[in-house]
């Protein structure tokens, strides 16, 4: 029976990536192990951690239940290491004959911006080795990722209200960023603010998580960008007259820098900490 390593995180579940197993099992017997490892940031850390492996684990959950439903006999892992990490560490303890790598395309794969696709070229050796790209935009079931990027603004109402509106006009999760100073206090309040942002967005169903980030909001959105797909972009600043954001001209830059579609919403001051 050929053992087969099947390494994704958000195209897991992808149709390119099923057919792919499914040509290996054509030729014979199949086993598939499957590692799914979770989304962590290089900068800055996420607040409740919990939604990132529990939304892979749900990937991981529907492309066990499609191999098993084509008579292809699978499990699989949800792991907080890295991929390339979670491929050593897999191919360290057991023996597999072929590994398949699932990525976005180019232009919306982390994976392949930071080149992990050839580094577990090299981690696998001489492994017969696939790398499967599957692009969700061509009909496969996408769920568009929307970074939203805000901090003393994070619980005002309009930015909470378009979130639930983009939440239900079509498939998305989120990510909220807080840029922050590490200075102790501040950081604490923007720990808060977030919290209670995500508490009452996911207390409406909503697929959300959170971090707190660099402290310049470009440099923290395009690490995000770099680091995690992205498909649209939510900024929430105070007016024109009170924030420093419009002052530095955020709005355009991403734009220009991201080439994504980027959404500003402004939050009055009165209208701020509706969920406190």
């Amino acid at each position: 029976m050929k053992r087969i390593l099947v390494v994704a995180n958000e195209t897991v579940a992808g149709a390119s990536l099923l057919e792919a197993v499914a040509r290996h099992a054509k030729d014979g017997p199949v086993r598939v192990t499957v590692l799914c490892p979770v989304n962590q940031p290089r900068d800055g850390y996420v607040v409740y951690a919990d939604t990132r492996r529990a939304a892979a684990r749900r990937r991981l959950d529907l492309t066990l239940a499609r191999l098993r439903a084509a008579s292809i006999p699978a499990h699989g892992f949800v792991v907080d290491a890295g991929p390339v990490d979670a491929v050593r560490d897999e191919l360290a303890q057991a023996t597999h004959d072929d590994v398949i790598v699932s990525t976005h395309p180019q232009q919306r794969s982390g994976w392949l911006r930071r080149n992990v696709v050839d580094q577990l070229r090299r981690v696998v050796g001489g492994i017969p080795f696939e790398h499967v790209v599957v692009d969700l935009q061509r009909g496969e079931g996408d769920v568009a990722s929307v970074l939203v990027v805000a901090n003393e603004t994070v619980l005002g109402k309009s930015l909470l209200d378009k979130v639930r509106e983009r939440a239900q006009s079509a498939p998305a999760n989120f990510l909220i960023i807080a840029p922050q100073s590490h200075h102790e206090s501040s950081y604490a309040a923007a720990e808060r603010r977030l919290r209670l942002a995500l508490a009452e967005l996911r207390g409406a169903g909503i697929e959300v998580h959170g971090q707190i980030a660099h402290p310049d909001p470009h440099t923290a959105a395009m690490q995000t960008v770099r680091d995690e797909r992205v498909d649209e972009i939510i900024v929430s600043t105070y007016p024109q007259q009170r924030s420093g954001w419009l002052r530095r001209d955020l709005i355009t830059r991403l734009r220009r820098d991201t080439a994504l579609p980027v959404d500003h919403v402004v939050v009055e001051p009165s209208k701020v900490e509706v969920a406190a």
